[in-house]
């Protein structure tokens, strides 16, 4: 392989971003978590959902840092090594970031020191609301960047200026292009999931070491109703969003799928080995005549293979076609999980259960997995192409060489290791200590008996 700046501007951006995607996807769901147990702790007074807050909201802090560190190490690689894409695409994009930042970012910074230090500064209700527009503004910066992004994987609403750069004809078109609702809601869903999976995971850790711990079954329980009911709404969300790959990126579709040839009743590849050179599937499993079905259209509609594209086109089609599985192969293992939760559950043997409980702490990074698998479906099986159809990568790149990609490059590797892998040891660390083990008694509140709904507020969280 021939490692030209092009290659190495991209390996480093996909080195960034899939650090980065790690934290926005689990502050997300966190966030509203966190709003969730704030709003049970006011209207119930239980000490146990206080105890819970003050547990995630520490571990919230340490993450939505971290990803804010790495999220703005992007904006630079945009200027430093695409400079092309920046110069040509900044008018539709440039606006599309800017509001993330005034509507979201600033949102969130806003109201976290209120969420994070303001307990006994302001009154219960309105520490609620500063958690609820945290929570909100995640949300608000997840709608932004989708908005961008899928505006890139299907341009709408613009116009080429005779330099070659891009103007926005049509703003609501560019933001709410066709394939951005099913993406919104499929990465949203993602962030659930990948927090339910990681609180689960934590508390059940905590549950193995300790079955009386209220705060742990309690949260378990929790993160149990979530991907119970998520994880298959997920998987409708992803039978929408490939849809939209169907009838907007088709090319991208035959590589997930290994497609090579183009054809009605196109069958179902379950796993192979992708062979770009050679155009077919090594040791392929296949299920003949569903693959249309899945794909939700007649058995007579021909459905464009590999073949219909020129071959400087396609993506890495092994790269692809296995993300996808491995995306789509945790969606089935966290419904069965749910599954097997809610029985537990049920049977009230949810503490007892530790095959379940060891298969919860199994399962905590599949979240995160999933969603780096799912970007790169997305990211890949977009390529040439850095605006799909309209700008392709080898003319978005900066006119560096790649000794000085390889340089930063580098320096990126070294610092993310060193950086991250502390910020993930000490996340480790308050996990194993859990929820229950340093938390002070919180005083009434204005005459109420402590327990009753609006207590007190608890101590500050510790630095």
């Amino acid at each position: 392989m021939d490692f030209d700046a092009i290659l190495l501007a991209r390996l480093q951006f996909a080195f960034t971003i899939a650090f980065h995607i790690i934290f926005p996807s689990f502050t997300i769901g966190l966030a509203s978590f966190l709003a969730v147990l704030e709003g049970l702790w006011l209207s119930t007074g239980r000490d146990v959902f206080r105890n819970l807050y003050m547990f995630w909201v520490k571990i919230f802090a340490l993450s939505f840092g971290m990803g804010v560190v790495s999220g703005v190490v992007m904006s630079y690689e945009l200027g430093t090594n695409w400079a092309e894409f920046s110069r040509a695409a900044s008018p539709v994009i440039g606006p599309l970031l800017a509001f993330e930042v005034l509507t979201a970012f600033f949102l969130e910074a806003s109201f976290l020191g209120v969420m994070l230090f303001g307990w006994r500064k302001v009154g219960p209700r309105l520490h609620f609301l500063a958690t609820l527009l945290v929570a909100i503004g995640t949300l608000v910066s997840a709608f932004w960047i989708i908005s961008a992004n899928s505006w890139m994987q299907h341009p709408v609403g613009y116009a080429v200026l005779a330099d070659g750069s891009l103007r926005a004809t049509d703003w609501l078109t560019v933001i709410f292009s066709p394939t951005f609702p099913s993406r919104f809601i499929h990465m949203t869903l993602a962030a659930f999931l990948t927090t339910a999976l990681a609180v689960g995971a934590a508390s059940a850790w905590s549950l193995l070491r300790d079955r009386t711990q209220p705060e742990s079954g309690m949260a378990l329980r929790m993160a149990i109703g979530m991907f119970a009911i998520v994880a298959p709404l997920q998987l409708v969300a992803g039978h929408l969003s490939g849809e939209m790959v169907r009838l907007h990126q088709p090319l991208k579709l035959a590589a997930v799928e290994a497609y090579w040839e183009t054809r009605a009743d196109q069958p179902q590849s379950l796993v192979g080995i992708p062979d770009r050179k050679a155009g077919k599937t090594h040791l392929e499993i296949e299920i003949p005549h569903v693959g249309n079905l899945i794909q939700g259209v007649p058995g007579t509609t021909v459905l464009q293979g590999l073949d219909a594209f020129p071959r400087a086109d396609w993506p890495v089609v092994g790269l692809v076609y296995w993300s996808f599985r491995i995306m789509v192969g945790l969606g089935l293992a966290m419904i069965g999980l749910g599954v097997w939760g809610v029985w537990l559950v049920i049977r009230r043997r949810l503490e007892r259960s530790t095959w379940f409980l060891r298969a919860a702490v199994a399962m905590g990074p599949a979240g995160f997995v999933a969603v780096i698998a799912g970007w790169v479906v997305a990211e890949v099986g977009r390529q040439p192409w850095t605006i799909y159809g309209v700008l392709r990568t080898a003319d978005s790149a900066s006119p560096v060489g790649a000794g000085q990609v390889s340089v930063s490059l580098l320096g990126f590797m070294i610092i993310y290791a060193i950086v991250f892998s502390a910020g993930a040891v000490y996340i480790l660390r308050i996990v194993n200590r859990g929820p229950s083990l340093d938390v002070e008694p919180a005083p009434s509140a204005g005459g109420r008996a402590p327990g009753t709904p609006l207590a007190a507020a608890p101590p500050e969280p510790e630095a």
